[in-house]
């Protein structure tokens, strides 16, 4: 042990090379008693208490020098943690507030709603056009949706401009608050030159019917996606619709027209209705150099799951769109049209070369009289129903109207109602 207590620091001459070698030594950690110190010449025990104080001075700075790493590694430590806190918290996020999405021929407006949702679930996107004529439905469809699963669903609301203010202050509804979604502005320049204006065809030519060509816009960095119109209700869990099997090489899933659940329990012998040539005008030269079967079945596309990898690679909406500008050269659809204006040309890009969806996921035609042939029990059934047609069930006469409004959630703003209360309640005197 080093001197200590009554010891005394002898000034020292310089140490003689013997002295040197005992300086290296005790500096290296060798030990000496007390009793033998004692028994030195006075300047060699000052030396020797020099050297301790030295070794002590340097133990005391390598304690410090050790307390300052230890607290510089657990700041260091608490930092890290604090950050991988706030990565989680971002991760965790339902959607980012980034605006633009990406340098698209599109305006994105993006909006944001925190609810938990499990990290490790695939996002499912499901893309729906939304007109201010038609809103309630397009808000009850997505209600229905969003109840009817615990799946990571996003909506991707596609919309104009003029209609964004009301979309959003109306999915701001107490009982909407939880839903996760995109408000996406359409430019209607996309359509110039493609699409031929035709007061007959009504609804079917309105600038977001075709949103849907343009799914790869829409949802860009998406695999695959589901649209829905917005006059269909969903009562099954969306997740086994998204979990439809595409075929290598199928681009999209659509519901048949003449072996849908649908045509078996309510219409037989339709003729062309459900057939290619009720969309297509087989007498042009053009239609006819296709050799594409008049009788083929057709497919609704009001509901379908699209693998966006396929489409993107098969330039899937640079066909349609090829499609829609011959048709307003040459007029290749039927005169008597059986169905939407944007069927015609997916019928021709996706000739056999289409995988099917389970038929219960688009019963269809409750838009129609045909509608009102369904049994209670098969619409109970049914995973998704669907009010194509002229009668919609924010309208008049549509068919079982109290399905589809056990979803609807009544306009904050008053701008839309319900048109049959009115009538209802203008009948009561």
């Amino acid at each position: 042990m080093c001197p200590t207590g009554t010891d005394t620091l002898w000034p020292r001459p310089a140490p003689s090379p013997k002295e040197g070698r005992l300086l290296k030594f005790l500096e290296s950690g060798a030990l000496f008693t007390r009793a033998g110190a004692a028994t030195w010449p006075k300047h060699r025990t000052g030396l020797v208490s020099n050297v301790c104080v030295r070794r002590k001075k340097r133990m005391s700075f390598r304690k410090v020098s050790i307390i300052i790493w230890v607290l510089a590694a657990v700041l260091f430590l608490l930092v890290l943690h604090h950050n991988f806190l706030s990565l989680s918290s971002v991760l965790r996020n339902d959607v980012t507030d980034s605006g633009i999405l990406g340098p698209q021929p599109i305006d994105f407006a993006t909006d944001v709603h925190q609810h938990p949702v499990n990290g490790r679930q695939e996002e499912i996107p499901v893309v729906i056009a939304a007109s201010e004529d038609r809103l309630g439905g397009a808000i009850a469809a997505i209600n229905s949706v969003h109840r009817n699963t615990r799946s990571n669903v996003i909506f991707y609301i596609v919309t104009l401009n003029s209609t964004a203010d009301h979309l959003r202050s109306w999915l701001n509804s107490v009982s909407l608050k939880s839903i996760r979604y995109k408000i996406v502005n359409f430019d209607t320049k996309l359509l110039e030159g493609k699409v031929k204006e035709d007061p007959d065809q009504g609804e079917s030519m309105k600038p977001l019917t075709f949103a849907r060509f343009y799914l790869p816009i829409l949802v860009p960095g998406v695999k695959k996606a589901i649209y829905i119109d917005d006059d269909v209700i969903v009562q099954g869990d969306i997740l086994a619709l998204y979990n439809t099997p595409l075929k290598p090489g199928h681009a999209a899933a659509f519901s048949e027209d003449c072996d849908s659940a649908s045509t078996k329990v309510i219409i037989r012998g339709a003729g062309n209705q459900y057939n290619y040539i009720g969309y297509l005008d087989y007498k042009k030269e053009r239609i006819r150099k296709l050799s594409m079967k008049a009788s083929t079945c057709s497919f609704n596309p009001g509901v379908f799951v699209a693998n966006l990898t396929e489409w993107k690679r098969q330039n899937v909406t640079n066909q349609l769109e090829k499609w829609m500008k011959l048709n307003v050269e040459e007029g290749l659809y039927s005169r008597t049209l059986a169905g939407s204006i944007t069927t015609p040309p997916l019928l021709i890009v996706f000739y056999q070369q289409h995988s099917t969806i389970d038929p219960m996921w688009n019963v269809r035609h409750l838009g129609s009289s045909a509608g009102k042939r369904y049994s209670p029990q098969f619409v109970k059934a049914a995973k998704l129903l669907h009010w194509n047609g002229h009668f919609k069930p924010w309208g008049r006469a549509a068919s079982y109207v109290d399905v589809w409004e056990k979803w609807y959630v009544p306009d904050p703003t008053g701008k839309f109602s319900l048109i049959r209360r009115h009538m209802d309640a203008s009948n009561i005197k």
